[in-house]
């Protein structure tokens, strides 16, 4: 009996998933309804900003304020996490509650917008030259755009485009299958809080260590389920390269200066034919990284190369919506 439950939730679960990829795919978050409401992550990070003044103390010994973004972290999943099982456990007792979670969850997986935002560089360069990519790919990197040439913007938007498959869409995809909508909540504010807090800044290296070495741990699982996808991906796309993409990965990914970055950045570098990531500048910080890609990749990228990422992008995120789907029905039966 126990484990005729444990089967069904895990199918209700995936049934779930595939609808918020469906909603998110097709709808993305509507700009009226952000207009109106903000977005969920607006809320988290609101929340994480307001335990950032209240404890993140700069006269504190570094123990202490290591302790302090310790109890920011687990306030903020706590309360995210409480407030999204109470949601859960509601919308579970209605009839169409399902659906209604599954819109809930589609809010929190960025398949569209990352596409969209993306995208805006490759059409910036191509309809205003270096001045537009530059505008464009500053709403998606921390990297200064001015100090950075053609080349270095389609590498950057590239890198970010793999980056945030396994962040915006692999990892709350995995988080959903594995605990429903305070699974995907959870993960959600882990990741906001490493986005805000969790930088190695004089501000935050102490007080953001938590959210840092927490967000390393939870996007483990799909940072490798994301290198995985990737390869496959390239198989099925004309002109894409799956051996150079899985050679990348085994060779490059454990060199990255994130445990978790260098699987997607090599398999997509591998996949395409080029070198991402390798030396780059953080505002004042230079960043000695390894290249990800081969000896035989290609540094010199441009915005064509940036639509051929695209479409791999697009090929994975559908791979990923069929095994999801395929799980659901196994389950099922």
């Amino acid at each position: 009996m126990v484990d005729d439950l444990t089967v069904t939730a895990a199918a209700i679960n995936l049934w779930i998933l595939a609808a918020a990829l469906g909603f998110d795919a097709i709808i993305g978050y509507p700009d009226a309804l952000y207009r109106a409401i903000r977005h969920p992550v607006v809320w988290i990070g609101s929340l994480i900003r307001k335990l950032d003044m209240a404890l993140n103390r700069p006269d504190w010994r570094n123990s202490r304020r290591r302790a302090a973004g310790a109890l920011a972290v687990l306030v903020v999943v706590a309360i995210c996490g409480g407030v999204a099982t109470s949601i859960s456990i509601v919308l579970h007792s209605l009839p169409w509650g399902w659906l209604a979670e599954a819109v809930l969850a589609a809010s929190l997986i960025a398949q569209r917008s990352l596409y969209s935002h993306v995208a805006a560089v490759a059409r910036g360069m191509q309809q205003d030259g270096l001045a537009g990519g530059r505008a464009a790919v500053a709403m998606i990197v921390g990297r200064d755009p001015d100090s950075l040439d053609a080349a270095a913007v389609s590498r950057a938007a590239i890198e970010s485009l793999a980056e945030n498959f396994s962040d915006g869409v692999v990892a709350p995809a995995f988080w959903l299958a594995v605990a429903g909508l305070p699974g995907i909540v959870i993960y959600k504010a882990i990741n906001t809080a490493d986005s805000m807090i969790g930088h190695r800044s004089d501000r935050y290296r102490a007080f953001g260590w938590a959210a840092a070495r927490l967000d390393d741990l939870v996007n483990l699982p799909a940072s490798r389920l994301s290198a995985l996808l990737l390869v496959l991906a390239a198989a099925l796309l004309p002109g894409a390269r799956p051996a150079a993409a899985f050679g990348a990965v085994e060779r490059d990914a454990g060199r990255h200066r994130s445990p978790n970055a260098g699987w997607p950045e090599a398999a997509m570098a591998g996949a395409l034919g080029l070198k991402l990531a390798g030396p780059r500048r953080y505002g004042d910080a230079w960043v000695e990284d390894h290249w990800m890609g081969g000896p035989d990749g290609r540094a010199a990228a441009d915005a064509g190369d940036i639509r051929r990422a695209l479409r791999l992008y697009v090929v994975a995120c559908s791979l990923l919506a069929a095994v999801v789907v395929l799980s659901a029905i196994a389950l099922q039966r």
